[in-house]
């Protein structure tokens, strides 16, 4: 017997390696000084930083990558997988650096890898950061054939007076909220359920998506505000504090930016809900509540700025092509950071 008859192919893995070698190379910024294949990826520095801290972060895209899988539709799930990560790193004020990748599947099927990898490599080259490298594991047995498995690592460096850590936040500052497009990659274990549980299949397209079908809806991938967020750096805005809309939604996630002692007072009605939501509360009978606690409903990142900056940053982002809204007001409060004006009941 040997490894092949066991399942593990690892003269398709070295092939596959060496297939995605141009989508890796598409990504590189001038501070990578290593190649793939190595055992471990170099990056320098940018230049410029007096003194750098380097930031952190990791994520996956959750069971969306089971809606990947049950339409063979691969090429977008790697651009979520990036999006996940480099959004986060970005709510300290830090410019993402490097990417890395960890892709696990019962039998490796390059073409359909090398679809994903493609969305990483284009999610990297929207961020502006570096695939630098990353590992492939092909473990029959633990994954039935056609299966795979993603989880993303992303390392930011940020000038260490310039970290925000919420002591930025000054009382009647505004939420800046800048729009989704969409679920992003939260919340599809519900939205699973829902179309499991109710007589609906990923192709029906409802009258309030416009003719898309749900599949390709809830496909779209999760905005990556990279770009965004460095422009209005440049242009000087004073950016108090920032957050990554994720799992949880407005609730969980927005007060993580807030400074001891306040809260945010939502302003009602302040953007426009995507119609995915309103048919995923309509089809499953989900309450605002549990809505507003598991998706991000329309707001996908929170930028806070002071009263006179309002104007400005919201032309600033229409520039970028995405649309914010004032979505409210720095408070003060308990000291724990909490929203106030989210739904309390249906």
């Amino acid at each position: 017997m040997d490894y092949r008859q066991a399942g593990v192919d690892v003269a398709a893995g070295h092939a596959f390696v060496q297939g995605i070698r141009s989508l890796v190379d598409a990504t590189h910024r001038p501070e990578v000084v290593s190649s793939l294949g190595g055992f471990a990826g170099l990056c320098d520095l940018p230049s410029g930083y007096k003194k750098p801290l380097l930031v952190s972060g990791t994520d996956g895209v959750g069971t969306k990558l089971k809606l990947a899988q049950a339409l063979n539709h691969h090429d977008t799930i790697g651009i979520d997988l990036v999006a996940m990560c480099v959004n986060d790193v970005l709510t300290c004020g830090a410019e993402p650096l490097f990417f890395l990748d960890y892709l696990a599947c019962g039998k490796l099927s390059s073409d359909l890898l090398t679809q994903v990898v493609a969305g990483i490599s284009q999610g990297c080259q929207q961020a502006g950061c570096a695939l630098l490298g990353g590992e492939t594991a092909e473990m029959p047995g633990f994954y039935d054939k056609g299966v795979y498995d993603l989880a993303g690592f992303c390392v930011g460096v940020v000038e260490k007076d310039r970290v925000l850590t919420g002591q930025q936040v000054q009382l009647g500052d505004i939420a800046l909220g800048l729009e989704s497009h969409g679920v992003h990659s939260n919340g599809f274990s519900l939205v699973r359920k829902i179309i499991s549980d109710r007589p609906y299949d990923w192709s029906d397209c409802p009258p309030l998506l416009g003719g898309m079908s749900l599949g390709d809806c809830l496909l779209t991938p999760t905005m990556i505000y990279v770009s965004a967020i460095r422009a209005a750096q440049a242009a000087n805005l004073d950016i108090h504090g920032m957050a990554h809309i994720t799992g949880g939604g407005l609730p969980e996630n927005l007060p993580r930016c807030l400074g001891p002692n306040q809260s945010l007072q939502l302003f009602a009605d302040a953007w426009p809900t995507p119609a995915i939501f309103t048919w995923l509360a309509e089809a499953g009978q989900v309450s605002r509540v549990d809505m507003f606690a598991t998706f991000n409903m329309g707001i996908g990142y929170v930028v806070l700025v002071p009263e006179d900056q309002v104007q400005g940053a919201i032309a600033l982002f229409a520039s970028q092509n995405i649309q914010s809204y004032a979505i409210g007001e720095v408070i003060e409060g308990t000291g724990t950071g909490s929203l106030l004006g989210l739904p309390t009941g249906d």
